[in-house]
């Protein structure tokens, strides 16, 4: 044995940020983090049937969504982890969150074909996140967004 940690347990370092560029880093994090808690909060309010105030939750997400990428590209501050971050919110907030307000909403009634529906569209938004994620990067945009398809 080399001594030498294998290769998936290397933690990759990120560069060191000082003074204000810190402050710009962490900023579309939390913006990211935002659009997770309207994700989340939407959860919540579907579950209670506030279906109206679940959709305005998704909608706050999906421009908070499109905001923490745009300005991680101005600011020159996107990271790997930007990116899986940004996908775990895209799937609560477009995946889980529009499931469990249909399902809230409309498919309860069906018993387990209607939970097995809204799991269904779950499924679609993890794999459709996923396949996004390992293609190479393209200008090309193939599928539907997950976002739009949460509308």
């Amino acid at each position: 044995m080399s001594g030498q940690a294998p290769e998936e347990a290397k933690v990759t370092q990120l560069p060191e940020r000082k003074g204000l560029k810190k402050g710009v880093y962490l900023l579309p994090n939390l913006i990211t983090t935002g659009a997770l808690f309207a994700g989340f909060y939407a959860i919540i309010a579907a579950m209670a049937g506030s279906f109206e105030g679940a959709c305005i939750a998704i909608v706050i997400a999906g421009f908070l969504d499109a905001l923490d990428g745009r300005i991680a590209r101005m600011t020159n501050t996107s990271t790997e982890f930007g990116v899986q971050y940004d996908s775990m919110s895209d799937l609560v907030a477009f995946g889980v969150a529009p499931a469990v307000l249909l399902f809230s909403w409309a498919l309860s009634d069906l018993g387990k074909i209607g939970w097995i529906i809204a799991f269904l569209y779950v499924c679609c938004a993890a794999m459709r996140l996923a396949r996004f994620n390992v293609l190479p990067e393209s200008k090309v945009f193939f599928g539907l967004a997950s976002p739009a398809a949460a509308g």
